[in-house]
C-alpha cells in the first residue's frame, strides 16, 4: 500500500472488537484502529479479527445460552435429514441488512492543531489487522460487578494504558500497516450479541460489528482445530498440506509428536516477516513441534515466520484443568478396562477349576496374569496423572516459563504479553497473532469473571473473552459458520452486513496483499482477497464453490452461482450420531469420517441455505425442479478439485500423532516430573 502519512490521533481509548465466523481456535475479525485527529501524531493501526474452531478428541455438545442458538455437536458433519436426529446447531440469524449503520462517534481531539468541524473532519485511514477473537481493555458495557478488583485492575488496564500510549507517542509516518489478529476456538456464531443472543454480554465483540464490516456466511475450511489452523495461516485447503487425517483423530493431542504444518508450507506470518514485520504468535499453536529431536523445532511457531511465541505448543483440552475428566473414555476403556475385565474373568475360572480339582493350573500362570493387570493399571494411572505437564504447558520462544499451566488470569497473561509486544513494536510495522484459549474445554475463567453471566462457566468464559477484546466440529451450519468482522474505519463503512460466502482461508491474500507482498506462485492458494467485497467494489464473493471436508474425506459441497441468490449444499455423507436420537456421537466422544460410522447419500442431500440455514428441510426433486441439475453441477466441480489434488505425506497419519518420549519437553533436567513455573520471574523481565 502507499505510504500514508500519519495524522494527529486523539488519545482516546478504544476497544478492539472482534471477528468471528466461525474458532477458536478458533471466530475471525479484521479491524483497523483508525488515527484520529488530536494533540499528537500516531502512526494508523489495524486489526483484523476472526473466530477458530476447533476440537480435541471432543464430541459433547455445549448447551446452548438462552437467546442464542443451540451449539453443535463436535463431530465431523451431521445426521441425514430429520430435525430429530440432527443438531440444530444452525444459529438464528438477524435479518440481513443492506444498509449501514454510521460509526459511533469519535472523542474529540485534546489539542488540536488548528480548528476544525466535524465537517471537515476526516479521520486517517486505520491499518489493517489479523484474524482473531476480540482484543479490549475492559471499560463500557459492563455492569460494576464485573469490575476486577482493585488488586488486579492495574494488570487488567495494561491494555487501556497500551492503547493511549499508541495515540500519545510520536511514531515516524510508515506505509504498511500493522495487523492483530485475534482468535478464538470454539465461540459459535450465535455467541456474541451483534449474532442474535440477547444473554450473553459481549459489549466488545457488538461495538465491533457496529462499527465494522460483519460478515453472516463467513466460514472455517475445516470444523478441528488443527486442520483449520492450517488453512487459516496457509490460505490452503488442509488436504493440501497433509494436515488431515485419514483416521479417527483428526488433531494433534501430544506435545511429543512429529505431526506438524510441514516446512515446506508459507504462511502469512514468513511472507510478513520478509517485508521486514515483527510477528508475533501469543496463545495457542496447535500445528506440532518437532520433528526428529526435542531441539529440532521444526514444527515450531519460529520456523514458520514468527519472530516470537507465547502460548501451548498444543491444544486445550479437559485433561488439562483438574476435575474436568478425560477426553481418552473410549480408548481407557478400549485398551485398559476390556483387557482387566478378561484378565479378572480369567483369574476366576482358573481359580474355581483348580478348587474343583478339574485343572491343575500353575502358581506361575496366576503370578504372570496379576502382573499383567497390575501393569495395565500402572500405566493406566501413570498416563492419567502425567499427561498434563508432559502436554499442557506454557513456552516462551523455546523456554519452558510454566509446566503444568495454570488456568489462573490466563487470559489476563496472554494480553499482557501481547500489550508489551505492541509496546516494543510502536515504531515499526507488526504483525500479532493472539489465539485465545477461550472457549474451548477445558473452560475457565478468572475470578473477576466466575460465576457472573447467565450461563454458566461457558458464559463466564465467553464474557472474560470479549473483556479481553471480544467451534464446534461438524460439517452443518453450526459447526463451520463463524463470526467475522472486519472494521477498518475510514476505509470500511461501518454497519454494513455482507451475506455472501467467504472463508477463514482469505485472511491469507488479505493480509499479504496489504502487507504489500506478493502471492506465492508455486502453489494452489484457495483463499480470495476479501477487500472488493469489504469495500463495495464487488457485490459478489469470488467462491463461487467452497468444498467441506472431514478429515480428508470430502464431506459436503456449496455453490452460490453468479446468476442466483441462492447457496447450495451437498452432503455426501452425514455421521450416524449416537446414541439414536441424539445430535452428537457421544458414544465415540467424536464423529468418524469413515466405515461403520458414516450414512453415504446418493443422490447427496441437499440445502438451499439462503433459505434454509438450520439445513432442517433437505430437499429432492418433488421439492426443487432443478434438483439433479444443480447436483450434477456440484458433483462435478467436487471431481475437478479432487482431481487437481496432489499426494502429500499425511502429517495426522497414526505413526505421526504417537507420542515420542525423545521428542517430549521438560523444564526439569532430571526428568519427571516435569514441574516449574518461571511465569512470574519471566513477568518481571519483560516488564
Amino acid at each position: 500500500m502507499p505510504a500514508r502519512p500519519a495524522e494527529p490521533c486523539a488519545p482516546s481509548l478504544q476497544r478492539a472488537a472482534p471477528l468471528r465466523t466461525v474458532p477458536c481456535s478458533g471466530a475471525r475479525r479484521l479491524q483497523r484502529a483508525g488515527s484520529q485527529p488530536g494533540c499528537s501524531r500516531c502512526a494508523p493501526g489495524a486489526r483484523l479479527h476472526l473466530g477458530q474452531p476447533d476440537a480435541a478428541g471432543h464430541s459433547g455438545q455445549r448447551p446452548a445460552a438462552p437467546g442464542g442458538p443451540p451449539r453443535a455437536q463436535r463431530g465431523s458433519g451431521g445426521p441425514g435429514p430429520g430435525a430429530q436426529t440432527r443438531s440444530s446447531a444452525g444459529p438464528r440469524y438477524p435479518p440481513a441488512r443492506t444498509g449501514s449503520r454510521s460509526a459511533a462517534p469519535r472523542a474529540p481531539p485534546c489539542a488540536p492543531r488548528a480548528p476544525w468541524t466535524p465537517r471537515t473532519r476526516r479521520a486517517a485511514p486505520a491499518r489493517p489487522a489479523v484474524p482473531g477473537s476480540a482484543l479490549t481493555g475492559g471499560g463500557p458495557g459492563y455492569p460494576p460487578r464485573r469490575r476486577p478488583s482493585m488488586s488486579k485492575s492495574r494488570e487488567m488496564r495494561i491494555l487501556w494504558f497500551l492503547l493511549l500510549f499508541l495515540c500519545e507517542a510520536r511514531s515516524q509516518a510508515v506505509s504498511r500497516p500493522n495487523f492483530i489478529l485475534l482468535v478464538a476456538d470454539d465461540l459459535g456464531i450465535g455467541d456474541p450479541g451483534c449474532y442474535g443472543n440477547k444473554t450473553l454480554r459481549t459489549p466488545g465483540m457488538d461495538r465491533l460489528a457496529q462499527e465494522g464490516v460483519k460478515l453472516t456466511q463467513h466460514l472455517a475450511a475445516s470444523p478441528l482445530c488443527t486442520p483449520s489452523r492450517a488453512a487459516f495461516m496457509t490460505g490452503r485447503y488442509p488436504v493440501r498440506s497433509g494436515m488431515a487425517s485419514t483416521a479417527g483423530v483428526g488433531v494433534f493431542i501430544f506435545s511429543a509428536c512429529s505431526g506438524g504444518l510441514p516446512t515446506s508450507e508459507v504462511t502469512f506470518a514468513k511472507l510478513l516477516k520478509n517485508q521486514g514485520y515483527s510477528t508475533a504468535l501469543i496463545g495457542k499453536w496447535h500445528l506440532g513441534n518437532n520433528c526428529h529431536n526435542k531441539a529440532d523445532f521444526c514444527h515450531h511457531p519460529m520456523s514458520h515466520g514468527f519472530g516470537y511465541f507465547y502460548g501451548l505448543l498444543g491444544t486445550n483440552m479437559r485433561d488439562c484443568k483438574p476435575g474436568d475428566g478425560t477426553v481418552f473414555i473410549r480408548g481407557i476403556r478400549v485398551l485398559a478396562f476390556t483387557p482387566l475385565k478378561v484378565i479378572t474373568i480369567t483369574l476366576l475360572t482358573l481359580v474355581a477349576l483348580k478348587r474343583l480339582g478339574l485343572l491343575r493350573v500353575p502358581p506361575a500362570v496366576f503370578f504372570c496374569l496379576l502382573f499383567l493387570a497390575a501393569l495395565i493399571l500402572g500405566l493406566l494411572l501413570a498416563f492419567l496423572h502425567y499427561f498434563r505437564p508432559l502436554n499442557c504447558f506454557l513456552i516462551r520462544n523455546h523456554e519452558i516459563t510454566q509446566q503444568p499451566m495454570s488456568f489462573d488470569n490466563l487470559t489476563q497473561r496472554l494480553t499482557r504479553d501481547a500489550a508489551r509486544f505492541i509496546r516494543r513494536n510502536v515504531d515499526t510495522p507488526f504483525l500479532l497473532v493472539l489465539s485465545y484459549l477461550h472457549v474451548h474445554t477445558a473452560l475457565y475463567s478468572s475470578e473477576e469473571f466466575a460465576g457472573k453471566s447467565k450461563h454458566g462457566i461457558y458464559g463466564d468464559a465467553v464474557e472474560e473473552m470479549d473483556w479481553s477484546i471480544g467451534g464446534k466440529a461438524n460439517n452443518w451450519e453450526g459447526g463451520i459458520r463463524i463470526p467475522g468482522i472486519f472494521r477498518w474505519p475510514g476505509v470500511l463503512q461501518a454497519g454494513l452486513e455482507i451475506d455472501e460466502p467467504t472463508s477463514n482461508m482469505d485472511v491469507f491474500p488479505t493480509v499479504v496483499k496489504l502487507a504489500g507482498s506478493p502471492l506465492p506462485e508455486d502453489r494452489v492458494i484457495d483463499g480470495r482477497d476479501l477487500m472488493p467485497l469489504l469495500q463495495g467494489r464487488s457485490r459478489r464473493s469470488d467462491h463461487e464453490f467452497l468444498f467441506h471436508y472431514c478429515n480428508m474425506f470430502l464431506n459436503a459441497v456449496r455453490w452460490h452461482p453468479h446468476n442466483s441468490s441462492s447457496i447450495w449444499k451437498a452432503f455426501f455423507f452425514t455421521p450416524k450420531f449416537t446414541p439414536e436420537g441424539a445430535n452428537g456421537c457421544f458414544s465415540t466422544q467424536l464423529c468418524f469420517c469413515y466405515g461403520q460410522y458414516i450414512t453415504h447419500h446418493d443422490p447427496p442431500l441437499l440445502f438451499d441455505i439462503s433459505k434454509d440455514p438450520r439445513e432442517r428441510n433437505p430437499l429432492s426433486p418433488r421439492t426443487e425442479p432443478r434438483f439433479r441439475e444443480i447436483v450434477a453441477t456440484m458433483q462435478q466441480a467436487a471431481d475437478l478439485h479432487s482431481r487437481a489434488l496432489q499426494a502429500v505425506p499425511n502429517q495426522l497419519s497414526v505413526g505421526n500423532i504417537l507420542w515420542k518420549p525423545w521428542l517430549q519437553m521438560c523444564c526439569s533436567s532430571s526428568g519427571l516430573p516435569c514441574q516449574c513455573d518461571r511465569e512470574a520471574h519471566d513477568e518481571r523481565e519483560t516488564l
